[in-house]
């Protein structure tokens, strides 16, 4: 079991690592932390903690750094989180406020949240599968264009254009269509809604005029893509290029840009991480290793939508990282958007 000294400068020895990036002896934790033992005494606690794995000595006669299993015990034992300033959280607020729909909100979101940690932000979209469908329109454009826009109780807008024979395209013929699908997928959820879809266009032959089925099979095809599109768990990201400053990643950084581009690994990582019923949650170093992120950290938090539906955002980066701070980046956020999407209700 560790001391409580020993402890002290285990958290002593992070904060340094963390701030300078450079390994940390014990001359320097007794002339920046107020010990109150000797430089000896200092270094009997690091051998101690050097035995139990919790910090290792990069090469001879250089200090010493945390491991993943330090760093766990760091996080583990953290007294408090430090807050946001009020000018970090007046930021957060007036930033996601100025979010126009859904899109924007999440694109805001992860900006933000990579900004304020200096790392790869990553939210994921809340789960529309039960949203209800609010509108749906077409719009002629042209002689051979219909504009096909989806508008979803949670704000997300679609508009996707259908391509369409001009001699056939007329406002009556587009009125009519626009009646028929609306009385299908309008004040049902996105999952029913798709399906009604589906059985308009497998029955085309039985209420469309003769001639027509290739045009109304054009129209309904966009709008089931639309819809479909809204059913499938997606993510924003932001800050990538973080994981690419020098020595942070070392040989590992092509798995880690690959687990970030591949959107499924993270989302089953983040997945899993919240179900733990922390506010925010870590993964640090080999803790990652089934993600093959095992030179990485990642901390994770959830927020709801439409009251139910949990959806996670957190951030990735290396596991030499100010996790205080950024824990309170990741749990502001959430907090923020979790209140900002009620109030969109």
């Amino acid at each position: 079991m560790v001391s409580e000294r020993s402890l002290a400068v285990l958290h002593a020895i992070v904060s340094d690592y963390v701030s300078s990036n450079e390994p940390v002896g014990s001359k320097a934790i007794v002339d920046r932390h107020q010990f109150g033992v000797s430089a000896a005494t200092i270094r009997n606690d690091m051998a101690l903690l050097e035995d139990d794995e919790l910090i290792a000595q990069p090469h001879t006669s250089s200090g010493r750094v945390p491991t993943d299993k330090g760093y766990r015990l760091y996080v583990d034992t953290l007294a408090s989180v430090r807050p946001l300033t009020g000018a970090q959280r007046a930021a957060i607020e007036r930033f996601l406020g100025e979010s126009t729909d859904l899109h924007d909100v999440m694109a805001r979101t992860v900006r933000l949240l990579s900004q304020l940690t200096n790392q790869v932000a990553v939210a994921q979209y809340p789960s529309l599968r039960r949203t209800v469908v609010r509108h749906i329109d077409l719009v002629a454009i042209g002689e051979d264009r219909v504009l096909c826009v989806l508008i979803l109780g949670s704000g997300v807008v679609e508009q996707q254009v259908a391509w369409l024979p001009a001699s056939q395209v007329t406002e009556a013929w587009v009125h009519g269509l626009r009646e028929r699908i609306a009385e299908a997928a309008v004040g049902a959820d996105v999952e029913a809604a798709a399906a009604a879809i589906g059985t308009l266009t497998a029955r085309i032959s039985e209420w469309s005029e003769p001639g027509e089925a290739d045009l109304v099979r054009r129209v309904l095809d966009v709008v089931g893509s639309q819809l479909s599109a809204n059913r499938t768990d997606r993510i924003a990201v932001a800050g990538a290029a973080n994981v690419s400053r020098p020595g942070e990643f070392q040989g590992a950084l092509p798995v880690v840009l690959e687990a970030i581009e591949e959107q499924v690994t993270l989302l089953r990582l983040f997945d899993e991480l919240v179900q733990d019923g922390r506010d925010v949650t870590a993964s640090i170093g080999r803790e990652n290793l089934a993600y093959g992120l095992s030179a990485a950290s990642v901390l994770a938090s959830s927020y709801e939508e439409e009251g139910a539906t949990v959806a996670k955002l957190g951030v990735l980066g290396p596991m030499r990282m100010d996790y205080a701070g950024n824990i309170a980046a990741v749990r502001a956020v959430a907090r923020y958007l979790n209140r900002f999407l009620g109030e969109e209700r």
